[in-house]
């Protein structure tokens, strides 16, 4: 599933994952001394990310709580009671858990406690090294809040792909969240640097949308082997066509039972962290594929900043090389950016071809 690299001992970058960690706990989710900070995982986790950002945590004073479980066959599932009530009364969690239980009750009775949270779900050793220690990160949240404020000022979007993606929604003033922030907040959930994201007004969606680099769940899915295509009509998902991967999503999301809330498209993300340059079947190193454009299918919570509902589950599907077209104008073509101000942000980032 994954896309394999060469880690050949626990030790093997271990100075990199320890800046990493430190960045994590100190500069992201801004642990302040005796804040209490859980960390949870499941056995898919790589513990070594785990015990780093344990160490990182209790280094700046913070009281760190780790967390094991099972992993669960399916994402969003409820945790056990005692799990959630560790994640109801903390001042920090962050998740590493494969199979996250982001969108569960759980997650919005943390979240309406006031909990910092950060979903880092299947984070491995290289991946933090790759995409937390490797970069610059204050740089790069700089560079999402100049995309969210010229995505904010745009209507009308348009988004095409060479596999056959054409979609079209309209924004209407809907305001767009930076995902991939600091951790400033109480009680609202962040990700990892490089996303901005928000859901133009769901009945201006339609079109035709094509995932060609990786969708995830069902877990038997991520990196994709062959396109999934979906038709949209008033943002919702009408059709579903493609090989055989394409019928195990189709077969997953009827076996949701939840036809009312499950179809509808619950939000677009653009992609931008400057360490992740293929899918890997991590789902979010995935979404930050420099210059994709992710799409979130399902439950959608209250920080998308749009419409809010609650469904069976929640999917995401990635797709490559977009060409994004805001009120007539060319945002980003064939995955490279396009927009003056944001291909300024990609040349001090160092990344090839600006």
């Amino acid at each position: 599933m994954f896309t394999i690299g060469m880690e050949m001992r626990d030790e093997y970058m271990s100075f990199e994952l320890a800046k990493g960690a430190m960045t994590l706990a100190r500069d992201v989710m801004l642990v302040q001394p005796g804040e209490t900070v859980v960390i949870s995982g499941d056995s898919c986790t790589d513990r070594r990310v785990v015990e780093a950002t344990a160490n990182a945590v209790f280094a700046i004073g913070g009281l760190p709580t780790i967390i094991y479980y099972p992993t669960y066959p399916e994402t969003c599932m409820e945790p056990y009671a005692p799990i959630a009530a560790a994640l109801e009364h903390c001042d920090v969690w962050i998740e590493f858990a494969y199979s996250t239980i982001m969108h569960s009750n759980c997650f919005r009775a943390s979240l309406a406690a006031g909990v910092r949270y950060i979903n880092l779900t299947g984070m491995d050793a290289m991946m933090m090294v790759r995409t937390i220690s490797n970069i610059d990160y204050k740089l790069v949240v700089e560079m999402g809040e100049a995309i969210q404020r010229i995505v904010q000022n745009s209507d009308e979007v348009i988004v095409k792909s060479p596999g056959g993606t054409n979609l079209k929604g309209y924004n209407r003033g809907r305001r767009v969240r930076l995902s991939g922030k600091l951790a400033t907040e109480k009680g609202y959930p962040i990700m990892l640097a490089g996303q901005v994201s928000w859901c133009p007004i769901e009945e201006t969606i339609e079109g035709k949308l094509v995932f060609d680099g990786a969708l995830f769940p069902p877990m038997s899915l991520g990196k994709l082997n062959e396109p999934v295509a979906l038709t949209l009509k008033d943002g919702r998902v009408t059709d579903i066509q493609g090989g055989r991967e394409a019928k195990v999503f189709s077969q997953w999301m009827e076996s949701l039972n939840d036809p009312e809330n499950m179809y509808r498209l619950a939000h677009y993300s653009l992609g931008f962290n400057p360490g992740i340059k293929a899918v890997t079947g991590r789902i979010v190193e995935d979404e930050r594929v420099f210059g994709c454009i992710e799409f979130g299918i399902g439950s959608q919570g209250k920080s998308i900043l749009g419409k809010e509902w609650a469904a069976a589950g929640h999917t995401d599907g990635i797709v490559l090389n977009p060409t994004i077209i805001l009120d007539g104008e060319i945002f980003e073509e064939n995955g490279v950016y396009k927009n003056e101000e944001i291909r300024a942000f990609c040349k001090k980032l160092g990344i090839i071809g600006y």
